[in-house]
């Protein structure tokens, strides 16, 4: 599969259906709602797939991105991917493994901009944004992104977290959090 991302850069790919890559409209849509606040901050891409969300961070000014992703061919590729794109200045790291089990070893940090986008019928919404929240991973003047399917209406209720956004993109739909102040 060929994948572009900011600035029309080549993004290799893990072949077949392993990996569902984030559509450029949507990927579009994030950078274009997250404009201004992505150079320097602090990336968390879970369920990170191809890598491509990192890889517009990246490309876009972010300090530190760090993915989770659970294949090992996937995690291979977006390290090249990543490598490629990051400048010296630019810190990135690729954890494989669960996800679940993984956010724990991310305590103490904080991210700017989180972008979830588990497999939409997997059943990690639940469990990852409770770790998220327990871990108190996102800072408390960031957001996180939730890619979602349309029909799942329902937006998942989070006491520490409010709803700041809801998008739909065709059969992609986009939920935005942030901490209830």
């Amino acid at each position: 599969m060929s994948l572009r991302i900011y600035g029309n850069r080549p993004l290799k790919t893990v072949p077949g259906k392993e990996t569902r890559p984030t559509s450029a409209r949507v990927r579009e849509a994030v950078f274009n709602i997250w404009q201004g606040t992505i150079e320097g901050c602090r990336w968390l891409d879970l369920c990170a797939g191809t890598g491509s969300m990192g890889a517009e961070a990246l490309c876009r000014g972010a300090s530190l991105v760090i993915g989770i992703e659970k294949s090992h061919r996937a995690c291979a590729i977006i390290q090249q991917n990543w490598q490629v794109l990051a400048s010296p200045e630019q810190e990135f790291r690729v954890l494989r493994g669960d996800i679940v089990q993984m956010l724990p070893k991310l305590s103490g940090q904080q991210f700017d901009r989180i972008y979830f986008d588990p497999p939409y019928a997997s059943g990690l919404y639940q469990p990852v944004i409770e770790a998220l929240a327990h871990s108190q991973l996102l800072d408390p003047n960031g957001e996180i992104a939730i890619e979602h399917s349309p029909q799942d209406s329902k937006p998942l209720i989070i006491p520490s977290w409010e709803i700041c956004r809801e998008k739909v993109y065709g059969n992609t739909a986009l939920t935005f959090y942030r901490v209830v102040e």
